[in-house]
């Protein structure tokens, strides 16, 4: 059941710690290594948490260096968003934002606009980083189907659906994983994303793909991982 903003603020809300952990991947397209990501958990107070994510891709003349950051609590493995920032630079022009989640006023700011966003206020609501978080969470828990109202980086609402596709072992740069397979749901049948999660790894992502019409757009897979214990 999902909680409301009481429990948000209850001094008695049940904590259930993340292991903060820092990862490496590769980027690649049609085999070829074109960057590096990383993505790193921190606990920063009680029950709060932030997760960091950095790409640093080149291929040919283009270049893209981005940061999204996403701050959010625990709340018995439900993930309660509170601010979202993301800045990209490299080819065309650079880009930053800002989403806030104001969950005493249920109302969610943008640094793009002067007023709140005209969206209605969802208890469930994620940000482009902390949906994946809880995705970890429900996969955790035994969860086959997810489906995720998403704020993106327009201000714009969406929903994220996902399904799990089966169990495979992959190789990666990492090593070889035993993983389980999840496919995002698209109504345009020409786009398809697959993320890989490894359960001996606390469900850790260690591999994503991307594509659109049959054609690979971009894959990342994990190189290195460092893991806490839980704090």
């Amino acid at each position: 059941m999902l909680i409301g903003i009481s429990a948000l603020l209850s001094t008695s809300t049940i904590a259930n710690p993340l292991k903060e952990y820092h990862a490496e991947y590769q980027v690649s397209r049609k085999g070829e290594v074109h960057g590096t990501a990383t993505r790193t958990l921190t606990k920063v107070a009680e029950s709060t948490y932030a997760v960091r994510y950095k790409s640093d891709i080149e291929w040919m003349i283009f270049s893209d260096v981005r940061i999204e950051e996403s701050l959010f609590k625990l709340s018995d493995h439900v993930i309660i968003p509170l601010h979202y920032s993301m800045k990209r630079e490299g080819t065309g022009p650079d880009k930053s934002y800002k989403i806030k989640f104001d969950h005493q006023n249920h109302a969610i700011t943008s640094s793009e606009e002067k007023y709140p966003l005209k969206v209605k206020w969802l208890e469930n609501q994620q940000d482009l980083i902390s949906y994946q978080v809880q995705l970890r969470e429900d996969l955790k828990s035994g969860k086959t189907k997810f489906s995720y109202p998403i704020i993106d980086k327009k201000g714009s609402q969406r929903s994220y659906d996902f399904e799990i596709a089966g169990e495979e072992t992959i190789t990666l740069p990492f090593g070889n994983v035993k993983t389980i397979k999840v496919k995002r749901i698209y109504d345009d049948s020409d786009r398809q994303a697959i993320a890989w999660f490894a359960p001996d790894h606390d469900h850790m992502l260690v591999k994503m793909y991307k594509g659109k019409d049959g054609m690979e757009q971009f894959q990342i897979e994990l190189k290195t991982l460092e893991a806490k214990s839980d704090s």
